[in-house]
């Protein structure tokens, strides 16, 4: 028997100010900001599923995604272009009709992808 679960438990994404990034996150995905921060350097976001922990700790500009390592789900992606188009966030184009990549305060490249 394999002891490593075939399942991700969570993603550290590089953030410079950590209370900045919880505020942003917490209000794009409408989830509370009452969370403790740990070690004076990580927030663990209340999410379903995986789970996302901001870093202040491990960022530096060369440590910013290039590349979506995280996408978020939705029902309907038109909406969720627009919604994110009012976060202020830089919002890309949706492709496809199914997704579309975005970059939160500290230049993260993430995706928002249709279910």
């Amino acid at each position: 028997m394999n002891p490593i679960a075939a399942q991700i438990g969570m993603v550290f994404i590089p953030v410079s100010d950590l209370r900045k990034a919880r505020d942003w996150y917490c209000g794009m995905l409408g989830v509370p900001t009452d969370g403790e921060i740990l070690h004076d350097h990580l927030y663990v976001l209340p999410m379903e599923g995986a789970g996302l922990i901001l870093d202040s700790k491990i960022y530096s500009p060369e440590a910013v995604f290039q590349i979506p390592a995280v996408v978020f789900n939705t029902e309907d992606i038109q909406e969720a272009h627009l919604y994110m188009k009012g976060k202020s966030a830089e919002v890309a184009d949706v492709q496809f009709d199914k997704w579309f990549k975005f970059k939160d305060p500290d230049g993260n490249l993430l995706m928002i992808c249709q279910n």
